[in-house]
C-alpha cells in the first residue's frame, strides 16, 4: 500500500513516536496528529508535521481534525481507555453517538469511532502497520531457554487467556504449575502482574493474547520495558505472548532487558 500522508490518534507513551518514525522511514510525507491533553506526549511535534490538540471526550472536534486534514488514512496509537475517549467530559457528539450503544465496551466504542471516521474520510488501518518487524514470532525470543515443563505452563495459560479473552475479563493472566493464580480484570494489567507475582513467589508466568476476532485497527497487544520491568520485578520469569499479533515496543531496547533481567520472553503460534 502506498501511503504519503497519515493522520494519528495518538495517546499516551512511546507507542506513537514508533509509529510515527516507521511511517516516516516507509516515505510517509506528512503526519496529522489528533493529540489529547494529558495523554499526548507534547515531544511528539518534533516528529510529526501538525498537532491538533483536544480534550479526551471531545468526538466531534476529533471528526472535524479528520475531515480538515483531507488525509485518507489513519492510526490509532498509545493508549486511551475507551471509555475516557467518550465519557470524560463528553462533547455533544460524543453523547450522542453513546445513545446510539446498547453495549458500551472497548469492541462497540471503537468501532463506532471507527465507522464515523471513515464518514469523516479517514479508513483506519491496522494499528500494527509500519511496525510489523516488531510483531512478536513464534518460539524463543530472548532470556534463558525453557525446560518442557515451563512449556506445558505456557500452553496451559495460553488456553486459559482465550477463554477469559473471549469473555471480555482481561488479556492477561499469570499462572504456575498448572494454576492460575491471577486473571486480569478493570484493574489492569500491571496490577495483576503484581498479584500473580507475589503468589507465584519468584517463579511465575504470565500469558497474553489477543481477544477473538480481535480488531486489529485498536487495542493491539503490546508489551514494552515498563511492562517487563513490572514482572521482573514482582517475580515474573516467563512472559508469553500470542504470535503475529503482539507487537514488542521499542524491540531491541526491549530483547537486550530481557537478556539482563533474566526473563524469558516466548512467542505462542
Amino acid at each position: 500500500m502506498n501511503i504519503s500522508s497519515l493522520f494519528l490518534i495518538a495517546g499516551n507513551g512511546t507507542y506513537p513516536f514508533l509509529i510515527a518514525r516507521g511511517a516516516r522511514a516507509a516515505g510517509v510525507k506528512k503526519i496529522v496528529v489528533a493529540a489529547f491533553e494529558g495523554e499526548t506526549n507534547p515531544a511528539l511535534a518534533d516528529e510529526v508535521d501538525e498537532m491538533i490538540w483536544m480534550r479526551v471526550g471531545q468526538v466531534g472536534k476529533l471528526l472535524a481534525a479528520a475531515r480538515k486534514s483531507a488525509i485518507p488514512h489513519g492510526i490509532m496509537a498509545g493508549q486511551i481507555a475507551p471509555k475516557n475517549l467518550f465519557d470524560l467530559r463528553p462533547d455533544l457528539k460524543a453523547l450522542l453517538l453513546l445513545a446510539t450503544l446498547k453495549e458500551r465496551n472497548a469492541e462497540s466504542l471503537f468501532s463506532t469511532l471507527a465507522r464515523e471516521l471513515e464518514k469523516a474520510g479517514v479508513t483506519l488501518l491496522p494499528a500494527t502497520t509500519f511496525l510489523e518487524e516488531s510483531l512478536v514470532t513464534p518460539g524463543w525470543i530472548a532470556g534463558p531457554k525453557l525446560r518442557k515443563r515451563a512449556l506445558e505452563n505456557i500452553e496451559f495459560g495460553h488456553r486459559i487467556a482465550k477463554e477469559v479473552s473471549r469473555l471480555d475479563i482481561g488479556q492477561t493472566v499469570i499462572v504456575k504449575n498448572g494454576t492460575v493464580l491471577a486473571v486480569e480484570g478493570f484493574e489492569g494489567t500491571d496490577e495483576a502482574i503484581k498479584r500473580g507475582g507475589m503468589l507465584g513467589r519468584g517463579d511465575a508466568c504470565m500469558v497474553k493474547v489477543s481477544k477473538p476476532n480481535h480488531d486489529m485497527r485498536f487495542d493491539v497487544p503490546v508489551i514494552g520495558t515498563k511492562t517487563l520491568e513490572t514482572a521482573a520485578t514482582a517475580g515474573i520469569n516467563i512472559i508469553a505472548l500470542e504470535a503475529g499479533c503482539t507487537l514488542l515496543l521499542e524491540k531491541e531496547k526491549l530483547l537486550a532487558l530481557a537478556e539482563q533481567l533474566g526473563v524469558t520472553l516466548w512467542g505462542v503460534a
